[in-house]
């Protein structure tokens, strides 16, 4: 009987680890080893040597590709957690050589994208001009996985629930959810305009399976309003902020992100939509020098939202 609880024994390699990585992200072989640059026969051994250390198949192969088994599945996560904290002792290693010399990867998604990120951003960078900085923006799913793995140092932005014990949160404000559009909409010259005069005009919402488009239709609901019938359903910033600049479409934005932008203006409706936004890290991964001087940072300007935002009943 293989014993599976010793894994340091000298029999399992790092390359092992990045072996079945690969195949689980690509499903197949030869498309991981394209990736890693290594021939399929390889591959091949490397993998049927880790399969015999542990005395277990972790793949399956089939007429569509190379999937994970149970087994596998459970394998590849761990393998990505050993070779996300390899990495990150790397960069560790060289900030303390480097001072704050380096490169630090934030994931974003529209909360925080407007106001919180950039000016966090410029104050990292007064004290660290050498420190690069990279954002990359997705969806919370993606960044989350992306966080998990290593190639993401922290996520700001809604605080999605995350459903996984491997993540913790760190809320830094409550920011409102509230109605724009371009200013020519004919909403704007109404007065004492309220929701329930806008529901059959054309909206912009969040996919169905959004939680600021649950809270919206909660919303509407205990004021006995339909969800609007009229609507384009639009998960991308990018598409919704076009549609509110050159259509007469009502949109839902974050306050400072409806604030900032220079097309759209705010309607005085109430959403009854207030979300959390903060910071996503891994649980349990002590954070670099580079990532604290960030999080202090983060803090700092979360501490001026705070202080911002008024008009409305937000949560202590």
């Amino acid at each position: 009987m293989t014993d599976r609880a010793d894994l340091v024994d000298g029999r399992l390699k790092l390359r092992h680890l990045r072996y079945a990585v690969a195949i689980a992200e690509h499903g197949s072989l030869v498309a991981a080893g394209e990736r890693m640059h290594v021939t399929q026969p390889v591959l091949t051994r490397g993998l049927r040597e880790l399969e015999s250390i542990l005395g277990l198949e972790l793949f399956e192969r089939g007429p569509r590709g190379t999937t994970p088994t149970l087994f596998g599945e459970v394998f590849v996560d761990h393998a990505k957690a050993v070779l996300a904290e390899l990495r990150r002792a790397g960069r560790h290693l060289e900030e303390l050589v480097n001072g704050h010399a380096g490169t630090v990867t934030i994931g974003i998604f529209l909360a925080g994208a407007s106001v919180l990120l950039p000016r966090a951003v410029a104050r990292v960078k007064a004290v660290a001009p050498d420190l690069t900085v990279v954002i990359r923006h997705g969806g919370p799913e993606a960044l989350y996985e992306a966080l998990l793995a290593g190639d993401v140092d922290l996520v700001v932005g809604t605080l999605e629930p995350a459903n996984n014990d491997r993540l913790r949160q760190h809320h830094l404000y409550y920011e409102p959810a509230r109605v724009v559009a371009r200013s020519q909409h004919p909403a704007h010259q109404r007065p004492g305009v309220t929701l329930a005069d806008l529901v059959g005009e054309l909206w912009s919402l969040p996919p169905a399976d959004n939680p600021q488009r649950r809270q919206l239709e909660e919303h509407l609901l205990s004021r006995g309003l339909p969800t609007p019938a009229n609507r384009i359903e639009c998960g991308s910033f990018l598409a919704v902020r076009a549609i509110a600049l050159e259509t007469d479409t009502l949109v839902v934005m974050p306050q400072l992100v409806a604030e900032t932008e220079p097309g759209p203006a705010v309607l005085p409706i109430d959403l009854g939509i207030v979300e959390s936004v903060g910071v996503t890290l891994p649980a349990g991964r002590q954070l670099t020098p580079t990532m604290l001087l960030v999080m202090r940072r983060l803090d700092e300007v979360a501490a001026e939202i705070r202080a911002a935002i008024t008009g409305y009943a937000l949560p202590a």
